[in-house]
């Protein structure tokens, strides 16, 4: 069933044109990615699609009573006060309803009087109704896998929290909204490695229909079965996904330059005709070919990768053998510990991915490095003829108090106007734009200026903490290039997975405080390391289900009177009791095994991989198990609740 038509559509701004002519369908289910280059009018479609906007000319139809949901660059989150209101969305009453079952069911023991029954019952009827049991561990289960402790968040405030962890926030409130078509802006910005496989499966397990804008190449690999891709000025659809994609856009790419080659040769071929013969014996012919010449549909030069940045890191010298050396080093933010007892060496030549969740200290390892953090303990170093250049994070390398032809003058004071204009055009900035100020730029124009700063450093060693994050999927390639063209050493810090693959000789993996040294690339970690995915998944299906159990218990009726049937009542409980102390057991040694599977030494072990096997087999056996606990403990607990009910109106 078709949910989204759009026909012809384009946009203008004035006297500029931001796209024309685009046209698809979306039909329920589909999961389209949306890419193209930074400013080419993806956010603009988005608002389009919801009404927000209207197309200069097209048309865009939508399903009647379609839900249309958008989660935004920019996150909204009205009067919510904490972290689980946020979260909730529309939902947030239901916490408030959901502590006033727990005190009632409470004051129950001591008052079991007609009117409390009904309003418990009445209250207990509309939280079930509007789906309480569901929707709160939903909201919980889609908090914990995107990094927040659900608990926590029912009393953290919103305004507390970090840009990266607002953007997390974000994504959470936009999963747990009820919609029939979910749009996702940029959703793994902010979002490890973790987290963002966390998402994949989480959108592979919804029917909702998904379109995203993502420069994430393997997200999009994974989720993505559609691509409208936007180029030029206007955006081509493709009924595959992106790996099959990248293959067409490839060959549609040639088949454009041959038609538009051929055009052109027959284009001069006429006029040198028109031109020879407009004022000889075949005049007459020329001026027809003339007409004709006029009249043809010129085709436009096909987009190509000339057009995005021309990037290239050149070293100034060789540097020594060893690069960076940890010798028994610990580094801490205040009396937090980040880091300790990190022994390691990087040599000259390796490219070092630095692997970890948000928080485990990953830039502060970098800012240690290079001298802009203390190390608490052992000692931390650059070798002998290291030159650095360091891409941070935040982009705060790039003066905003100056013009990008000042920050390009700055660093080469020798060259003449022409020579700093053309390197900034190699990035994308030509004409008046190299005359703006670094503060109006956008994130993607400002870590352009930041490779653009990089690449005149010369250094030796390129240190990137996450250098794709404000990169569109073009300049992401061509960055890649560049790295994997580079003769020096690198130090990459990134959650994008394409880019590790390709470019990492060699990983650091920072777990529990500790640095796990591991000695291949990172297409080599994915293999040997899926059982950490495989526990993740089945703590987080456990923690769901106990989730819902709580849930019950919380507001489950306590009180009963001395009449009805003691001894069911008695053997109920001790059922009750006994499933709940076999439950604990299990998720004891779910913990247990979760816990050993994710410590990223076990998979440098010589029998590492199949110890994790192992573990990963008894985890499934655990998980069916705890399945089955669960219901047996549901259907005990509505059994003790009807003799609890029983008893009380007896």
């Amino acid at each position: 069933m078709t949910q989204l038509a759009v026909s012809g559509v384009a946009v203008e701004f004035g006297a500029t044109k931001l796209f024309e002519d685009v046209t698809f369908t979306v039909a329920s289910g589909e999961r389209w990615g949306i890419i193209g280059r930074n400013g080419t009018g993806k956010t603009t479609l988005f608002r389009l699609l919801t009404g927000e906007m209207a197309p200069t000319s097209g048309q865009i139809a939508r399903q009647p009573g379609i839900r249309v949901s958008l989660l935004e660059q920019h996150r909204d989150f009205g009067d919510a006060v904490t972290v689980w209101e946020a979260a909730a969305g529309q939902f947030a009453e239901l916490l408030a309803l959901e502590r006033s079952l727990e005190d009632q069911a409470g004051r129950l023991q001591h008052d079991s009087s007609e009117a409390a029954l009904d309003r418990y019952g009445r209250d207990l009827e509309r939280f079930e109704r509007e789906g309480g049991y569901t929707i709160a561990p939903r909201v919980d289960a889609v908090l914990h896998g995107l990094g927040f402790d659900p608990a926590a968040a029912r009393a953290t405030p919103v305004a507390v929290l970090s840009g990266g962890e607002r953007g997390r926030l974000g994504v959470a409130r936009q999963l747990v909204t009820p919609a029939d078509v979910l749009l996702l802006d940029e959703p793994t910005n902010h979002l490890d490695l973790e987290t963002t496989r966390w998402l994949e499966d989480y959108l592979a397990t919804v029917s909702t229909t998904v379109l995203l804008i993502s420069h994430d190449r393997a997200f999009l690999a994974t989720v993505a079965d559609h691509i409208l891709h936007f180029e030029g000025d206007s955006a081509t659809a493709y009924n595959s996904g992106y790996a099959s994609f990248v293959e067409q856009r490839s060959l549609r790419r040639l088949t454009q330059q041959r038609q538009y080659e051929q055009q052109q040769r027959k284009v001069a071929s006429e006029r040198d005709y028109i031109a020879r013969n407009l004022a000889g014996q075949n005049s007459k012919q020329a001026k027809g070919r003339r007409k004709r010449l006029e009249r043809m549909p010129r085709l436009s030069a096909p987009v190509s990768d000339e057009a995005t940045m021309a990037v290239r890191f050149e070293t100034a010298e060789r540097g020594g053998d060893r690069v960076a050396i940890a010798e028994h080093a610990a580094i801490a933010v205040g009396d937090r510990i980040l880091v300790e007892d990190l022994t390691a060496t990087l040599m000259r030549g390796e490219t070092l991915g630095v692997l970890g969740p948000n928080g485990s200290g990953k830039s502060t390892l970098i800012k240690a490095l290079v001298g802009q953090h203390p190390v608490s303990r052992g000692e931390l170093r650059l070798g002998g003829g290291v030159i650095v250049g360091y891409y941070r994070q935040d982009l705060a390398q790039v003066p905003l108090d100056k013009t990008l032809y000042e920050v390009i003058n700055d660093l080469r004071p020798t060259w003449d106007r022409r020579l700093v204009q053309g390197h900034l055009g190699r990035f994308g900035f030509s004409g008046d734009e190299v005359q703006r100020r670094a503060d109006t730029l956008s994130g993607g124009e400002r870590a352009r200026v930041a490779l653009a700063m990089l690449m005149l450093s010369r250094a030796n060693l390129l240190i990137l903490d996450e250098p794709t994050n404000h990169l569109d999927v073009e300049s992401i390639e061509a960055l890649e290039d560049a790295i994997d063209q580079y003769e020096g050493t690198v130090l990459l810090v990134s959650h994008d997975r394409e880019l590790l693959r390709t470019l990492t000789t060699r990983l650091w993996v920072l777990h529990d405080r500790h640095v796990t040294d591991f000695d291949d690339n990172f297409a080599a970690w994915e293999i040997v390391s899926t059982e950490r995915q495989h526990a993740a998944s089945v703590k987080a299906a456990e923690e769901e289900a106990l989730r819902r159990v709580q849930e019950r218990k919380k507001t489950a009726r306590r009180g009963e009177s001395d009449r009805g049937d003691r001894d069911a009542l008695r053997a109920t409980r001790r059922q009750v009791a006994e499933l709940e102390a076999m439950i604990n057991t299990i998720e004891s040694r779910i913990d247990e095994l979760t816990r050993s599977l994710e410590d990223p030494g076990l998979y440098t072990q010589a029998n590492g991989p199949a110890r994790a096997t192992a573990f990963g087999a008894e985890l499934e056996r655990l998980k069916q198990d705890l399945e089955r606990a669960l219901d047996n403990w549901g259907t005990a607990s509505e059994t003790l609740d009807a003799l609890n009910a029983g008893t009380s109106r007896g």
